[in-house]
């Protein structure tokens, strides 16, 4: 279950959510209790940013801006789909996984996202995005001069700006989903201590290590 409470249809006030309770649900459905998209997904970030309908506007207005973007969706999608990879968003990277294929991305590349730095099926284009990616998520903007040109020698400003903005909000919708476990990223965390076994003592490792 997510973090944050579901707010249900009967406490929506707010035109603009019940609009998309209506449109992704069904009118019918309340999709605080009864789970799952038109599109397959659980749903749950809908109920939760329910929480402030000011969020929820400021959100969905994004929606609204990358779909009118000068920017190639091609190129949109696949920083998207990084962003989500390099954050750890389950979610993020599955949806836009599925855009890039609805946009007809081939199979090949939508495989090689994870590990592109070794793969030869992109352009020096989509490296450029892909190592540009990179620089937003994992090293909080720093990016070297050279990834740099080369989307200057193929992208207009605007168009890079648009790649910058997109990027960087898909960047915090996959931290949000991860904070909240909203979707697909409702799961435990994978590291933990390991348990020792029963019957096996506990003792200072570093004499064991040392060889002494």
């Amino acid at each position: 279950m997510p973090r944050l409470r579901e707010v249900p249809r009967a406490e929506v006030a707010d035109e603009k959510i019940l609009f998309f309770y209506d449109r992704l649900f069904g009118p019918d459905k309340d999709p605080a209790v009864d789970h799952g998209t038109v599109h397959g997904t659980p749903g749950d970030w809908w109920t939760v940013f329910a929480q402030s309908p000011d969020v929820f506007r400021h959100a969905v207005r994004g929606f609204s801006l990358y779909r009118n973007a000068s920017l190639d969706p091609l190129l949109r999608e696949l920083g998207q789909g990084r962003a989500g990879y390099a954050r750890g968003s389950q979610f993020v990277f599955s949806q836009h996984c599925k855009q890039m294929r609805s946009l007809g991305m081939p199979e090949e590349k939508i495989a090689a996202v994870p590990h592109w730095q070794i793969s030869d099926c992109f352009s020096a284009l989509e490296r450029a995005v892909l190592a540009y990616t990179d620089g937003l998520v994992y090293d909080g903007g720093r990016v070297p001069d050279e990834v740099f040109a080369v989307l200057k020698t193929h992208l207009t400003d605007p168009e890079i700006l648009e790649l910058t903005y997109i990027t960087s909000l898909y960047d915090m919708h996959a931290t949000m989903c991860r904070a909240l476990r909203l979707e697909f990223d409702d799961r435990p965390e994978l590291v933990a201590e390991v348990e020792i076994p029963a019957g096996v003592e506990v003792r200072d490792l570093s004499a064991d290590l040392s060889g002494e």
